[in-house]
């Protein structure tokens, strides 16, 4: 087949003009509507933060930002739907910590880690290790020895197997040297109804939901699951004062794409995340809702979702744990 110069030059400018246009896509992005994923139902601290941080997002780059909700699977769902989506930057997954555990918990999955690619992580729950005022116990060593007294040790309730809280009591049982069971709820309603009741020992559980029992003196703190006292409740000391040094854990969220999205968006879309997190109206909305801001670069991401995925991995094979 013989190519005419005509016929070259005419493909030679079909493609360079599809590159510019490419290249001006990543350019104006966004140029119309974008989708916040969430892998929680409405009205949790998932949601209520990503909606906060979509209006910023819609009211700084003039193009509406708007949130779906796709629960169910222990957030897996959603992860499979943003890492088969177009790598465009007009679908963004709202990405949460059972991310980094699902592979261990669940075995193979739908979708691979490479498929997702960090943006930038936004927000961290602290985990709040609560007692009822009228248990037996009143201080953390009191509650080791009081599972140690029983043949079947402690019972925790917690939001579901393989949550941060069910995670974070099975370290605190190894680390402690005592028997423990995980009883999940549906919900921290259901789990405050049987802590009240006595029919369960402890949770651990982000601070709002539980801080007007806390205020009423129905609960009592014993302390936080954090590296350091967190700025929400700084009088509850953290486990590794008391003696547990391992037993770090918390609620996290942050913002993946696709792999395939151009640099060019990731930079921005990057950029954007890490400015409304420095604003300080941002900050305090999150605040009251129980978040504390722990805003850091792509990178940053992926490192503290490979050390997350590590360390829980290890704990749930050495725990025999599995999801359900």
């Amino acid at each position: 087949m013989t190519i005419t110069r005509r016929a070259l030059l005419g493909a030679v400018a079909v493609g360079v003009s599809a590159s510019s246009f490419s290249a001006y896509a990543e350019d104006v992005w966004p140029s119309r509507m974008v989708r916040l994923i969430s892998p929680y139902g409405p009205g949790g601290s998932n949601d209520i933060s990503l909606r906060l941080l979509a209006e910023e997002f819609s009211r700084s780059l003039r193009q509406q930002f708007i949130v779906e909700n796709k629960p169910g699977a222990g957030t897996r769902i959603a992860n499979d739907m943003v890492a088969h989506a177009p790598g465009d930057g007009y679908t963004i997954l709202y990405v949460a910590a059972p991310y980094a555990t699902a592979e261990a918990l669940f075995g193979k999955l739908t979708y691979e880690r490479g498929d997702l690619q960090p943006i930038a992580i936004a927000v961290i729950a602290p985990l709040f290790l609560i007692i009822s005022a009228d248990a037996p116990f009143k201080t953390l060593p009191d509650l080791i020895a009081y599972g140690k007294s029983k043949p079947d040790g402690l019972t925790f309730a917690s939001p579901g197997a393989g949550s941060q809280p069910h995670l974070a009591g099975e370290l605190l049982f190894r680390d402690a040297g005592v028997k423990g069971l995980n009883i999940p709820f549906r919900g921290d309603a259901a789990s405050y109804t049987e802590l009240l009741a006595g029919r369960v020992d402890a949770t651990l559980t982000a601070l709002p939901t539980a801080l007007p029992y806390i205020q009423s003196g129905k609960f009592t703190v014993l302390g936080v699951a954090s590296a350091e006292r967190s700025a929400l409740y700084p009088q509850a000391p953290t486990l590794r004062e008391q003696g547990f040094p391992n037993v770090v854990a918390a609620g996290w969220y942050g913002f993946m794409v696709p792999s395939t999205t151009p640099r060019a968006v990731v930079d921005k879309l990057q950029a954007e995340v890490l400015r409304a997190l420095a604003e300080p109206a941002i900050k305090d909305k999150l605040t009251a809702q129980g978040l504390e801001v722990r805003a850091g670069t792509a990178a940053e991401f992926g490192q503290f979702i490979d050390a997350e995925t590590q360390k829980w991995a290890r704990l749930i094979r050495e725990a025999g744990l599995k999801g359900e």
